[in-house]
């Protein structure tokens, strides 16, 4: 490559749990740089997470990493042509995509749920991938699913 890498940002701890994940997870859910509303977002699910979870005797941040350990990928495809065709190809995902990517995905898959509120929305989705179900846990699902039947083509890694 041409050009140097570009040199990782340094994220500070959000205000409340004074984690640098959450501040991770805010940033992919802010929509128009609007962060205070993100995090307003972020606290209200973690508060519903509390209320609702009372028979988990886990804190509502514990609940929640364990909902992002739930819907992390280990594999995905990618797509690799070779000599005409198109091979979908089982990779390893480097560690902070992996967070990146089960991040993204609780978020989307918490906007295409119905409820009142995106906090509703995201608290729902936070506790259905703690308990293994839920929208994101089945794309991780079928993600391996696809790693596992392609497998053949691992050869191809590249």
């Amino acid at each position: 490559m041409r050009k140097t890498k570009p040199k990782k940002r340094i994220l500070l701890p959000d205000p409340k749990f004074n984690d640098t994940l959450v501040t991770r997870f805010v940033n992919n859910l802010m929509l128009s740089g609007k962060k205070s509303v993100s995090y307003q977002i972020f606290y209200d699910a973690m508060d519903i997470v509390a209320e609702k979870g009372k028979n988990i005797e886990d804190a509502p941040l514990d609940i929640w990493k364990k909902a992002l350990e739930n819907v992390t990928p280990q594999v995905e495809v990618k797509s690799r042509r070779v000599g005409g065709a198109t091979f979908q190809v089982p990779t390893e995902i480097r560690p902070d995509r992996k967070v990146s990517v089960s991040m993204k995905h609780l978020i989307s898959f918490a906007r295409k749920r119905s409820g009142k509120s995106m906090s509703d929305k995201l608290a729902a989705e936070i506790l259905a991938a703690y308990n293994g179900e839920g929208g994101a846990f089945k794309r991780k699902e079928d993600t391996h699913r696809m790693a596992e039947a392609n497998k053949a083509f691992a050869h191809f890694r590249f």
